[in-house]
């Protein structure tokens, strides 16, 4: 199966690693600046669950890509979609699968309607992995969790050659039968991490101190709410583990949303916040705190279009 994924930054560069270290034949559909620094450092990945070091790994430029590829596999904020759905489009074949790893669910929508339902798979990951200042891809730690299905047909042979890819490549990885499921679940989860640490700014264990763990567990109520009204209520075990997550005294969780927006980057407010607020209020639900941290986001982001202007 010949695979090309789109970027290499933490997820691309991390899973690409993983693969092309298990002998997939991986490919990397990257920008200019970003071919020539991985052409000529290559790819370094840094790991408690071991390190990757790929010297010569396969690059193609965008706008000279020419040839098509069994799964593609797409790691770019969503911000940069349009672009990235443009760059790949040369890789498509009848039976090209695309295999997203954005947040939210909007990604989902733009990506059907370029390249049809039928090829596009649902993804999702848990893990926190970053691209250094040199290049240097660094995993956090445990989990590296991918998991994928296929949405129309879960148990096809397609989705069962990309299991075979994808599982025993040195990382957790997984085909659901309800992709769905896992992605709303994570949504939910993200959504609330995200917010609830951006709108304090402040890690979880610095908001259980000053006694407002609360306001995290009413943020994530209003999250799932949505989720269920969507037809996805958000099962106990990922229930349990944020009740222990968002209750760890200590913490020095962030999400990384807020570590953009301490270092003044772009953030995936409306992707992640403002969509999953709207969805909310065509249901009719009361999400008043979900509002307040999309306010927060949303005068971050005119901040930081002021001082730039």
């Amino acid at each position: 199966m010949r695979i090309l994924i789109v970027g290499a930054g933490g997820l691309g560069g991390y899973y690409g690693a993983r693969l092309v270290e298990a002998g997939r034949d991986v490919t990397f559909l990257l920008r200019s600046e970003s071919a020539k620094r991985l052409a000529a450092h290559g790819l370094r990945m840094k790991s408690p669950a071991g390190d990757v070091t790929i010297a010569y790994p396969q690059i193609v430029e965008t706008g000279s890509l020419h040839e098509t590829f069994d799964l593609v596999i797409l790691t770019c904020k969503a911000r940069d979609l349009d672009d990235a759905m443009n760059s790949l489009a040369p890789a498509m074949s009848a039976e090209t699968a695309i295999l997203p790893l954005l947040n939210g669910m909007s990604h989902m929508t733009a990506l059907d309607a370029r390249f049809g339902r039928g090829r596009v798979l649902g993804g999702a990951c848990f893990i926190s992995a970053v691209r250094e200042a040199d290049g240097t891809i660094r995993h956090m730690g445990q989990p590296d969790r991918l998991v994928f299905g296929d949405r129309d047909e879960p148990n096809g042979a397609r989705i069962k050659q990309i299991e075979a890819a994808m599982c025993g490549a040195g990382f957790d990885a997984a085909r659901l039968d309800n992709i769905m499921q896992a992605m709303w679940e994570k949504w939910s989860f993200i959504a609330t991490s995200a917010g609830i640490t951006c709108l304090m700014r402040a890690s979880v264990g610095d908001i259980i101190a000053a006694g407002y763990s609360g306001l995290t567990m009413q943020l994530l109520s209003e999250n799932t709410s949505i989720a269920a009204a969507e037809g996805y209520p958000v099962g106990a075990e990922l229930l349990g583990r944020a009740d222990r997550m968002f209750h760890e005294k200590g913490s020095t969780f962030k999400a990384s949303m807020l570590r953009d927006i301490e270092a003044g980057n772009p953030i995936e407010g409306q992707q992640i916040v403002g969509d999953l607020l709207e969805r909310g209020k065509s249901r009719g639900l009361h999400t008043p705190l979900l509002e307040v941290v999309f306010a927060h986001l949303r005068c971050y982001e005119e901040s930081r279009k002021s001082q730039s202007s």
